[in-house]
């Protein structure tokens, strides 16, 4: 979620109609909170189509995560029947395959959860803003009421101190830059190697990975004598 928007909906969360009355200078508070309110129909909107990305991207990662383990299970039948017909050198390709799979299956697990939690995060705020919403027009109704009681010289006082509203709107932008940073992925720093050390690295990693195959194709070896 990009930093204006952000701001945004904490402002309106954050935000009171009677404080908003305390700063207007000019001759117009009714169109000012009236514009304050599709303010915040504005950010419901924005924060709806945020909630319908991570949505989408939710149900795309269900979608692999359910391929993946299709394709690990098929990968086990292959296996079986390429040892039944002495055929090692496709075996141990699908065994890479599925280590290839095991590798990536953690990884796509964390990120469904981390997208279940944005989710309900998002939804969290789109009930919040639409709360904040009718509290304004609540008070807008007041404020008409009061000031056609009072032949329009009425004006509007609250309670609301500066030092409370900033205390809220702190929380409120924490808690989307904990959803920024989620949905960035910008976690951890760079670090950087030689390309001796690369290729060093390269090599050790290979290696590993023919002792996991060659690992593997010896428990199944055992398991079928």
């Amino acid at each position: 979620m990009s930093e204006p928007l952000k701001t945004r909906v904490g402002r309106v969360i954050a935000g009171s109609m009677h404080a908003l009355l305390d700063h207007i200078e000019d001759q117009a508070p009714e169109a000012m909170m009236e514009q304050s309110i599709r303010e915040a129909d504005a950010v419901i909107d924005e924060v709806r189509h945020e909630l319908g990305v991570v949505s989408a991207n939710r149900h795309l990662s269900q979608q692999r995560h359910a391929n993946l383990n299709s394709q690990h299970a098929k990968l086990a039948d292959q296996i079986e029947e390429a040892l039944a017909g002495s055929r090692e050198e496709l075996a141990r390709a699908a065994v890479a395959r599925q280590l290839d799979i095991e590798a990536q299956l953690p990884v796509l697990e964390t990120t469904l959860a981390e997208l279940a939690r944005q989710e309900g995060e998002l939804q969290g705020y789109v009930a919040a803003l639409l709360a904040k919403k009718r509290e304004m027009q609540d008070a807008l109704t007041d404020f008409r009421a009061s000031r056609a009681a009072a032949g329009g010289t009425a004006s509007a006082k609250g309670n609301v101190h500066g030092g409370h509203v900033e205390q809220r709107i702190d929380k409120v932008t924490s808690a989307f830059d904990r959803i920024y940073q989620r949905q960035t992925g910008l976690s951890g720093t760079a670090r950087s190697s030689s390309l001796q050390q690369a290729a060093q690295l390269k090599e050790l990693d290979d290696m590993v990975r023919e002792n996991k195959i060659s690992q593997r194709m010896a428990e199944l070896k055992a398991n079928k004598a």
